[in-house]
């Protein structure tokens, strides 16, 4: 594991999220660290390369929360922005390119190919962990949007089932017990 990069992802990412130019606030932070967690434990799972689903999970947001005008192409402007930080630290460029692919095809609302296991890894880790972060969906939907108790719970139902269904079959059943829980909760 190249713990220098991932170190300085850690420190990098945490910056950009605190910044004040980050449209989506310090929430953000914390779906980016469920997904480093969940892509842990879905590389040990799925026998992947876990070095490659780390790094890529920490990077996989960054060109949002760096600019907001990137939001919507997020995931190429991100692939560039890995690239750059990852060449700085004169990583591998097979991993590299893996690493980019994992950043281009995370989007669940973007329905690309994943060739991959750590491509299926980062799509599902991001998609779970949503899971993770009930308290930023309440707020998004009480704060943000000002729904009322029943909108807001329907909102956050709604998004979390779209984000179940967006999971490969295999983490669908890894992930069912937890789906099924947070939703008995809501």
């Amino acid at each position: 594991m190249r713990e220098d990069i991932v170190k300085h992802l850690k420190i990098e990412v945490t910056n950009r999220a605190k910044n004040e130019n980050n449209k989506f606030g310090i929430g953000v932070l914390y779906h980016i660290e469920a997904v480093v967690r969940n892509a842990e434990i879905l590389a040990n799972k799925y026998n992947a390369d876990k070095e490659i689903c780390i790094i890529a999970a920490w990077l996989h947001d960054i060109a949002s929360i760096t600019d907001f005008k990137l939001y919507e192409e997020h995931h190429i402007y991100g692939a560039k922005i890995a690239d750059e930080i990852l060449n700085e630290f004169k990583y591998d460029k097979d991993k590299i390119e893996l690493v980019k692919k994992c950043i281009l095809n995370h989007r669940g609302s973007i329905d690309n190919k994943r060739f991959s296991k750590e491509e299926q890894i980062i799509a599902d880790a991001d998609s779970i962990s949503h899971f993770d972060s009930i308290p930023s969906l309440l707020y998004l939907a009480y704060k943000e949007r000002n729904m009322n108790i029943e909108e807001g719970k329907d909102f956050v139902k709604s998004k979390l089932e779209r984000s179940f269904e967006k999971l490969s079959d295999e983490s669908k059943i890894f992930y069912k017990e937890k789906f099924e829980n947070v939703m008995k909760f809501l």
